[in-house]
């Protein structure tokens, strides 16, 4: 003979009950994974970087870029020692 199983209840959840999801209300919400608040985006740098077209001798790019991932912050990085030994005074 089979058993009856307990009964646990409805989970059905009126979809009418559920808030309107305006511009407003994804302007205040906070995005959070567990009890930590996620950030969006890229975090704001107080020295931006500005995006640019350079052209290169192929021998010098090839050189930064066989130095691996980081290559174009080592190009800046070159660019500002030059920048320091050559500017006017």
């Amino acid at each position: 003979m089979n058993e009856k199983s307990v009964d646990t209840g409805s989970t059905w959840v009126d979809q009418d009950d559920a808030p309107e999801l305006t511009e407003a209300w994804f302007e205040q919400a906070e995005l959070r994974k567990g009890t930590r608040l996620l950030r969006r985006g890229r975090p704001v740098s107080s020295t931006p970087k500005v995006s640019t077209t350079l052209r290169f001798d192929a021998a010098i790019l090839s050189a930064f870029k066989a130095t691996g991932k980081g290559w174009q912050t080592r190009v800046n990085n070159a660019l500002r020692d030059w920048l320091k030994e050559h500017s006017p005074a």
